[in-house]
């Protein structure tokens, strides 16, 4: 006989949880049982069958390009956790930037690409806490000169001005968002990913395209950007 007990993933310990949480409720426990079934677990199974699909075909594309081995990845402990840790991260998040950037986290371990295991485990907790512009404008930063080559724009001919100003041009859906602005860009000098505490400094136009990544930031981009995919 099969021993189905194998088979219990974490999701489903965790489901079971909380149905088990929700059943012990007064009154409306199974009522919340049986909305949490029918709103939640459904779009959860999806996620999670899209996500362990497109990690298995880019996995397989890098085993038949014979980029990885599917063997030694059997016992390479660094990536077992990457993919158990980025697989529930990557969960909790329905923005295609963040999941890719989860997905190639996996990748670039697989292939042996990625710093070592406490980076990668602080790499993935901060990732997990970024929103998309985070992501968007730490890559700007990165070199800006050259994201403006990539997207086809002009860069901005100031004799001087801010980096916020420079960032709305890049990124106009920011420009009545100054909070939301600050915000990140304190979020990404606390990860230590650039050392440029004022945004709202003036500098020369020079000085506005220059890069600002530290290299610990620079890092972290590496890690969750793969360019065969």
């Amino acid at each position: 006989m099969t021993d189905k007990t194998n088979k219990t993933t974490v999701g489903d310990i965790a489901h079971s949880l909380a149905k088990g949480g929700l059943g012990t409720i007064p009154v409306i426990g199974s009522l919340a049982t049986e909305i949490f079934g029918l709103i939640v677990t459904p779009p959860l199974e999806r996620r999670r069958a899209e996500w362990m699909n497109e990690i298995a075909e880019k996995l397989k594309e890098l085993e038949e390009n014979r980029t990885i081995d599917f063997q030694q990845l059997q016992n390479n402990e660094q990536f077992i956790d990457v993919v158990l840790q980025a697989t529930t991260l990557a969960l909790k998040t329905s923005e295609r930037e963040k999941i890719k950037a989860f997905q190639n986290a996996i990748l670039n371990t697989a292939s042996g690409e990625s710093p070592e295991k406490t980076i990668s485990q602080i790499f993935l907790n901060q990732l997990d806490s970024f929103t998309t512009w985070h992501i968007k404008i730490l890559k700007f930063i990165d070199s800006p000169r050259l994201w403006f080559q990539n997207a086809n724009k002009t860069p901005p001919n100031y004799m001087s001005g801010s980096i916020s100003s420079v960032i709305k041009e890049a990124f106009p859906d920011l420009k009545n968002q100054e909070e939301l602005l600050d915000l990140i860009w304190n979020d990404l000098h606390t990860a230590g990913f650039h050392r440029t505490t004022g945004i709202k400094t003036m500098m020369t136009g020079d000085g506005l395209l220059s890069e600002r990544t530290t290299a610990f930031g620079k890092q972290f981009i590496e890690f969750i950007t793969n360019d065969k995919t």
